[in-house]
């Protein structure tokens, strides 16, 4: 099995939804984005492409996002959708790739467009036709389990977590604050400088990161869903548009032109879980991937899970109550945002960031998809 380097990359300013990209289609957003993650390196050498989409409008969009940013037709470009999911997993898919000696240059990760995602519905012929209850008949996300098409199964699924742990509102609202004021530190410091990239003109900041968050506010949000006693527009993550890609490559390659790797890609491992109580997979699968690499979880200096619930943020302290200070260092999606597809490559270019400004040696990434799948990867710093 070949060795697998990350020689690393970069990721847009994250915008909310319906704000500073509002008018740029997912794969213009994600071609700025490639262009500059990729433009450090060999181009004509890329074996492939492989990125992650959850709502843009299918069709292998990220071969539409490739010849988008101008390269060459010969290059071959897959789309990952596994939602939450679909960015890790695409980072995996194209390690496994170049592990097994099926090619020796990759670039892999996500992008997302909120903002401009199509409008979707039930086709006459199917069963659900005019069963759904959304306004104009139109609904935004996919049924991601069988039974009724819920627009909430992912709040649903943090609500139904929170009461099973019973985990309540000021157990999640430190988790909130400590997000922003890391994001906010790590912004005011600089630490991402070199792997955030400007896109559009104006479009140079994370526009999710709150300058002023107090216990205060969050005690005064309501509830977002009809009898629910947890979650909030503040522990819940925003809706958002962004992309990040890293560059990876086998030992060989590396080699051959003289380049310096960041981090080794160790492996990965995926798990499912409960459809209705999605966020335990975050924990579930860091679990098996621990166990896969003989690894203790004390051996981990860096972990950054994807927060797009608080609720996974007290899970995790629950588990590893002795690690949180390795956790989701700079902030996570309750600051920044969770541009879906884009998410699994947001974590891993922050954990890089992280070993390294640390000194560490081992990160792991994890992240809950809708339907109940989790996936983590372990990397190792060079």
């Amino acid at each position: 099995m070949e060795k697998v380097y990350i020689l690393g990359g970069g990721r847009s300013y994250i915008g909310i939804e319906n704000s500073m990209y509002r008018h740029m289609p997912a794969e213009i957003l994600g071609a700025e984005t490639l262009k500059r993650a990729a433009g450090l390196y060999s181009i004509g050498d890329l074996d492939g492409i492989i990125a992650g989409n959850g709502v843009g409008a299918g069709g292998n969009i990220t071969r539409l996002m490739m010849l988008e940013a101008g390269f060459t037709e010969n290059i071959p470009a897959v789309t990952v959708d596994l939602q939450c999911g679909s960015g890790l997993e695409s980072i995996g898919i194209a390690a496994s790739k170049i592990a097994c000696g099926m090619g020796n240059f990759y670039i892999a990760g996500g992008f997302e467009s909120s903002s401009t995602a199509p409008r979707r519905g039930y086709h006459a012929n199917h069963p659900d036709y005019g069963k759904f209850g959304g306004e104009n008949g139109w609904y935004r996300a996919a049924k991601f389990s069988p039974g009724g098409h819920r627009e909430t199964a992912m709040l649903e699924g943090a609500e139904n977590t929170a009461r099973k742990e019973k985990i309540t509102r000021q157990e999640m609202n430190p988790w909130v604050l400590r997000s922003h004021r890391l994001a906010k530190e790590a912004r005011e410091k600089g630490v991402l400088r070199d792997i955030v990239f400007t896109v559009a003109k104006g479009c140079d900041r994370d526009e999710g990161i709150r300058e002023r968050m107090s216990e205060r506010f969050l005690d005064r949000l309501p509830c977002v869903l009809p009898g629910g006693k947890a979650i909030t527009a503040g522990n819940a993550c925003l809706t958002n548009d962004g992309a990040a890609f890293l560059a990876l490559c086998s030992e060989r390659y590396a080699k051959e032109h003289g380049l310096k790797p960041k981090a080794e890609f160790i492996g990965m491992a995926e798990t499912g879980g409960n459809p209705s109580e999605s966020p335990f997979t975050v924990i579930k699968a860091i679990k098996k991937l621990l166990c896969r690499y003989h690894l203790a979880a004390e051996e981990i200096d860096i972990f950054e899970c994807n927060e797009a619930f608080a609720v996974i943020d007290v899970l995790f302290a629950r588990e590893y109550p002795n690690l949180t200070e390795r956790y989701n260092v700079f902030g996570g999606a309750l600051a920044y945002g969770h541009p879906y597809g884009a998410s699994g490559g947001i974590i891993t270019l922050h954990a890089v960031k992280a070993l390294e400004q640390a000194g560490g040696r081992f990160a792991v990434c994890s992240i809950a998809a809708a339907g109940g799948v989790g996936t983590a990867i372990l990397i190792r710093r060079c």
